[in-house]
């Protein structure tokens, strides 16, 4: 098995890029986000059309954890479409996916008035585990255990793959805490 992968501060974004390859990319990028923008514009409630996008991203990434509900599942649950047949594990899979959404917006909201900081990462975190698989084990706190990938409750030696560990800033400016 090879060693954790170490990542320094200071190394990223690189040093030298490849413009001849980006800057055909710019004008037409641009472009498609000055189109949107002019949509979103024009809409009395943009977030009527965001809202859709915001679910659909909460239910694929909560897939990652290992949530198992559709689209169409959280839309009917928040519709109160016969919520109340749902298996318990389904409503709590349900839960999770509106909690991420709420952590997103919670997010936004502070990004609003704050820089993207820890304290944003911290506080989102702990809205996502509220009530949630997870909700007592440290929300709004990093992870101070690598992860490694392997069976169910495998030691970390038989993990087919190393986590990825990333050295701590030397610094943390208090104020973005």
């Amino acid at each position: 098995m090879s060693d954790p992968v170490q990542y320094h501060a200071g190394e990223f974004p690189p040093s030298n890029y490849r413009w001849e390859e980006l800057v055909p990319l710019l004008g037409p990028a641009n472009a498609a986000i000055a189109r949107y923008d002019g949509l979103l514009g024009t809409l009395p409630n943009a977030g009527v059309l965001l809202s859709p996008l915001m679910t659909q991203e909460a239910v694929l990434s909560s897939r990652i954890e290992g949530t198992q509900a559709t689209m169409g599942e959280v839309l009917e649950f928040e519709a109160g479409d016969d919520s109340a047949e749902l298996p318990e594990t389904k409503r709590n899979d349900i839960e999770e996916i509106l909690n991420y959404r709420k952590a997103m917006r919670h997010a936004e909201e502070m990004l609003r008035t704050l820089p993207l900081c820890q304290r944003v990462i911290r506080v989102a975190h702990a809205v996502l585990l509220d009530g949630v698989r997870g909700r007592a084990k440290a929300p709004g706190e990093y992870r101070r255990l690598p992860n490694g990938l392997g069976p169910h409750a495998c030691a970390s030696e038989d993990a087919r793959s190393d986590p990825i560990v990333a050295v701590p800033l030397a610094h943390r400016p208090s104020d973005l805490e």
